[in-house]
């Protein structure tokens, strides 16, 4: 979604993207965050203009929150608050994650029970909502959600042999930082400052090398670990999703292929 950071969200090409429509490319500046639920808002938008072209709309990526927000709904909590989040991460700063998390256990301790003490975004928002909103997110959890009406949905899962999947991550993390992800994180850095999406995976292991942190091999090694073991997470959080039929190799296999469009048909 976000414009100007191509190489290190692996972004197709032109060429890609002229042989079929994507949506919600490049339509967030890098100063601006995009939660959770302004996705889920945008992505029905884009939803119902396809379906109302008679065509078939197709979600690819891996975060699984977004696509949970898209499809079930989010609960009815309060709008963000950046002067709250900006005081509570100052706060979890200075004391760390785990003096957030004792302030979640006395707001609503059911919601402190979910949410891991290391988990700081998650703790923030937590107690971002109980303070908003004056109730227990529990509570909000409990007044239920919006799910996505109208769509037949089919839920297909990758789930490549792992050391396979590893080493294709390896890969992908080694290309972006020959095909230019140093120069363009330092393009970012010159024009628009340390904004948090630079925190984001690859990128912060750029950022730390052009700040002389780490090597150029240090942090390319850094960055893998990172992929990686946001894949493992990516697994975790999908494992637990129902309905999921999962095809046991990559997309850019013809008989997976194959198998994708016979799930589609059969739908």
């Amino acid at each position: 979604m976000y414009a100007e950071l191509d190489i290190g969200t692996a972004k197709p090409t032109p060429d890609e993207r002229a042989q079929v429509p994507h949506h919600l490319f490049d339509c967030v500046a890098p100063t601006q965050q995009v939660t959770a639920g302004e996705y889920a808002r945008q992505a029905r938008q884009i939803l119902a203009e396809i379906q109302a072209r008679h065509h078939l709309p197709i979600l690819v990526g891996g975060t699984g929150l977004y696509l949970r927000a898209l499809l079930e709904g989010l609960f009815p909590g309060p709008q963000r608050s950046e002067e709250l989040r900006a005081r509570l991460r100052h706060r979890t700063e200075q004391r760390g994650s785990a003096y957030l998390h004792r302030i979640l256990q006395r707001l609503d301790p059911a919601a402190a029970a979910r949410v891991h003490a290391n988990d700081t975004p998650k703790l923030i928002r937590a107690v971002e909502v109980c303070l908003a909103s004056r109730q227990k997110m529990s509570d909000l959890w409990q007044q239920g959600r919006d799910p996505l009406q109208g769509f037949s949905i089919l839920r297909l899962g990758l789930d490549p042999e792992r050391s396979l999947l590893y080493e294709r991550i390896n890969q992908r993390a080694r290309e972006m930082f020959e095909g230019g992800l140093i120069a363009e994180t330092q393009h970012l850095l010159q024009k628009y400052g340390a904004v948090r999406i630079l925190n984001s995976l690859g990128y912060k292991q750029a950022v730390q090398m052009l700040k002389g942190e780490l090597s150029r091999e240090a942090a390319l090694a850094s960055a893998q670990q990172a992929h990686r073991n946001y894949a493992k997470r990516q697994m975790t959080w999908f494992r637990r999703e129902h309905d999921v039929h999962w095809l046991r190799g990559y997309g850019d296999d013809p008989m997976i292929q194959n198998q994708a469009i016979d799930w589609i048909a059969s739908s």
